[in-house]
């Protein structure tokens, strides 16, 4: 039996997958309501083919609770973000969890950290708590990294078909891992050591911030001289040793946004361009209130209020607003002192920020001037609905000749 500890936006999914593909499974959350929610037989975010994920792992005896349980496997899937001030990661839940484990775990299990964590995590932060507690590694007790790999919005495709990385002290112990998520992943598995499988995932997702940042620089400079960004992208990416990524109002999320700090936090003095990439990126939601700024002076348009943002999410077709660009973008307002501005997300159903509205149409008849901060398949489809509104569109959806970009 696997406890898979964290149900959030990758401990769910994953013990849906080992659930639904044999694997007796219990899943495990300190949130009481949570728990009682996935009881009920509901699911507790949107995601594209979660829910008849979860039903068959229901079907398949998968079961939910705040305990932790004696079992021989553990899969650790909690949160891991970081201080912002000296950009190192706050590894608290992920002790915590271990903690608990070690209450309960009987001699010879396996304890599996899913979390992104930065290189040396688990020597500083996990190796002392198992130890704290009388047991031996490798012996007593042992340890395995295996970083998540999906995104939202397209969880169970990935999670079925993405390559793995399984870091262990021993290999043999690696290779149990290894069959044990072949239950249901179709990639490659690559079985390493720790250390290895730590840095290998904050790397993957630091070198797509930097790419990210070099297109959102490029964004910067073409607009100073007038220059069409998306035409020269697109060109550009004509050579075929070049692919330039697309600009965007920020980057959010839980990987991307926040990885590449654990390296410059750990390695100060050495991560340069990374930390650069971070500074591009994170200024970009400013970028996006200059842009509007220059438009309403250009219309001449003097009533903020009458501004609204499209999108609330961090990304397209989600529900996951974590590190989300539009709410950088309001919390910069409110330094600023600045009134708030109209939001609206379709996939937003709880109240997240002021002035946010449910429905589009009663969104877009308050507004004059919409901001494209997300591009969901609902305004991709509702194009028509724009006629007569100064539009920024930030994510360069095609079909809207006559808005402004980045």
């Amino acid at each position: 039996m696997v406890n898979v500890i964290g149900l959030g936006y990758i401990g769910l999914p994953t013990a849906l997958m080992f659930a639904s593909h044999g694997v007796d499974v219990v899943g495990t959350d300190y949130d009481k309501e949570l728990v009682a929610t996935l009881k009920s037989g509901k699911t507790t975010f949107e995601e594209e083919g979660l829910d008849d994920l979860f039903n068959e792992a229901v079907e398949k005896g998968i079961q939910f609770s705040t305990e932790y349980i004696k079992t021989d496997v553990y899969i650790v899937a909690v949160p891991t973000p970081y201080d912002k001030i000296s950009k190192k990661i706050d590894a608290s839940y992920v002790f915590a969890a271990v903690k608990n484990v070690m209450e309960v775990c009987p001699i010879g299990a396996t304890v599996v950290i899913e979390s992104t964590i930065s290189p040396g995590t688990i020597d500083k932060f996990v190796r002392p708590v198992v130890e704290a507690k009388g047991f031996t590694i490798g012996r007593d007790i042992n340890l395995v990294h295996a970083p998540e790999r999906i995104i939202p919005g397209d969880m169970v495709y990935e999670l079925k078909h993405n390559s793995r990385t399984i870091g262990a002290d021993d290999k043999q112990v690696g290779e149990k891992i290894k069959a044990l998520y072949s239950s249901f992943c179709q990639g490659d598995i690559a079985v390493t050591n720790i250390r290895t499988a730590e840095m290998t995932k904050v790397v993957e997702n630091t070198f797509r911030d930097i790419n990210i940042a070099f297109a959102n620089e490029l964004t910067k400079i073409c607009r100073l001289d007038d220059m069409d960004v998306y035409e020269i992208i697109k060109i550009a990416n004509m050579h075929p040793r070049v692919n330039i990524l697309q600009p965007g109002p920020g980057v959010g999320g839980h990987c991307i946004s926040v990885d590449p700090w654990f390296l410059v936090g750990d390695y100060p003095g050495l991560a340069n361009i990374i930390l650069a990439a971070r500074k591009i990126n994170d200024s970009m939601p400013e970028f996006v209130l200059e842009r509007v700024y220059g438009i309403m002076k250009e219309k001449g348009m003097s009533d903020l209020t009458r501004v609204g943002l499209y999108g609330l999410t961090y990304k397209e077709n989600v529900d996951d607003v974590r590190e989300s660009p539009t709410l950088q973008l309001l919390e910069s307002m409110e330094r600023h002192l600045a009134p708030g501005l109209k939001v609206y997300d379709p996939f937003v159903k709880r109240e997240l920020v002021e002035k946010q509205y449910y429905d589009f149409d009663k969104f877009l008849d308050d507004v004059d001037f919409v901001v494209i901060m997300v591009s969901h398949n609902e305004i991709k489809e509702h194009m028509d609905k724009l006629k007569g509104k100064v539009v920024l569109d930030t994510k360069n959806i095609r079909g809207l000749e006559d808005a402004y970009k980045l």
